[in-house]
């Protein structure tokens, strides 16, 4: 994913301490490497492992059920499970790195960091009491004690994760503005989500949402907006003066609001587009493959290379939305061997004509074989080797019959 239509053949990825050594044709490997270990995949296609650029991966425990009961069962014990679940679903769809946004982000992180999974956490901003804390000041104050911990660490990073605009006073906006830019930190927020939200900013402040983040000093390239239904002409233009982000969540958007971005319009602009699944209950999956597709749909009127900037978005993409594209998103020697390899010997892709049209088009979950995070194999072949899914199950089980029993 280094160049648009770019496709190697034949060629083998040497990995060295968790990090792309080299990428050459294979059959000069065994003059240049002694290997200590080898995986051959010769039907199959090697990739970035791909990045959901926008969850609520605790809220994968109320999937086809109604989130009434979430205030009563949110909890560190809840966030840790859930997590767990979201975690196992995205490595067995080929997702290697996860941007969360959701109450008790330190079980998150402690939940990714367990199981090898690269994670950006969303330090939950508020001025409304939450589960997690009790007030704006107690929100800064937890967002700053859980960065500090991990600051250091190789799998997890951090960002602040604001309540949509309208739900945020601009003394709030103004202090996370100041502490983004202090710390080198990026800002998550839902924005122009639905046409009720820019009506009522319209009503309240005299202005639509991001135009008053823009004069509140939050519109820069730390930013990513997710959604962003509702962007008219001027807020694209916006949007790519102030070089901010965009997190697409098609499947959720269609599933709220009927509504879809003008994707065709983001990438006239130039504007960084990544790829999401917004939240994890009812009808919408974490994993990237269904929105990848749409994605490729709605870039075909646009004309270009629709599959493969719709995988772009949900590799490279996902990577430069989250600040990490110097790390991971392509397959280049000094980046991070987050992988994921695909099964194209199946008769769903045969035969291979074009390898990435035929991914996007008619891949899943079900031909993604192995997967990597930082050089260690946490899928083989189709089965974990490190988290313990029929346990994440049986927990998943548990909080159903907790929410069932009222217990």
């Amino acid at each position: 994913m280094t160049g648009p239509t770019r496709l190697l053949e034949d060629h083998a990825l040497v990995v060295r301490d968790g990090r792309i050594l080299d990428l050459l044709p294979a059959a000069a490997v065994p003059r240049q490497y002694v290997a200590t270990s080898t995986v051959q995949r010769p039907a199959h296609l090697l990739m970035p492992g791909m990045i959901n650029a926008a969850t609520h991966a605790a809220l994968s425990l109320f999937r086809g059920a109604p989130r009434a009961d979430e205030q009563r069962c949110a909890g560190p014990e809840f966030a840790r499970d859930g997590v767990l679940l979201a975690i196992a679903d995205m490595l067995s769809a080929g997702i290697t790195c996860f941007a969360d946004r959701y109450y008790f982000p330190e079980e998150t992180a402690r939940a990714a960091a367990a199981q090898g999974m690269r994670a950006v956490i969303g330090l939950p901003i508020a001025d409304a009491p939450s589960p997690w804390a009790g007030s704006a000041a107690l929100h800064v104050t937890q967002a700053l004690r859980v960065h500090d911990e991990y600051k250091d660490h190789p799998l997890i990073s951090t960002r602040f994760a604001l309540q949509p605009a309208n739900a945020l006073s601009d003394a709030t906006f103004g202090r996370i503005a100041t502490l983004a830019d202090e710390l080198d930190l990026g800002v998550a927020i839902d924005l122009h989500a639905s046409a009720a939200e820019v009506a009522e900013s319209g009503a309240r402040f005299g202005m639509r949402p991001i135009e008053r983040l823009r004069q509140l000093g939050l519109l820069t390239p730390a930013l990513n907006a997710i959604h962003m239904t509702q962007a008219a002409p001027e807020d694209v233009d916006l949007a790519r003066r102030t070089g901010i982000s965009i997190s697409l969540c098609p499947h959720a958007d269609l599933k709220t609001g009927g509504c879809l971005p003008p994707v065709a319009a983001f990438a006239a602009a130039g504007i960084r587009v990544g790829l999401g699944s917004g939240d994890a209950t009812a009808q919408q999956d974490l994993d990237l493959w269904g929105q990848m597709k749409l994605l490729a749909l709605m870039l075909s009127a646009a004309g270009a290379a629709p599959a493969w900037d719709a995988l772009s978005a949900a590799t490279r993409g996902g990577a430069a939305v989250l600040g990490l594209e110097a790390a991971i998103g392509t397959l280049e020697p000094g980046k991070w061997a987050d992988l994921c390899c695909v099964d194209l010997g199946g008769p769903a892709t045969q035969p291979v004509t074009d390898a990435v049209t035929q991914l996007v088009f008619r891949g899943g979950r079900d031909l993604v074989s192995d997967v990597w995070v930082a050089g260690r194999q946490l899928v083989a072949a189709g089965e974990m080797t490190r988290l313990d899914r029929t346990a994440a199950a049986a927990r998943a089980g548990d909080w159903v019959q907790r929410m069932n029993t009222g217990a």
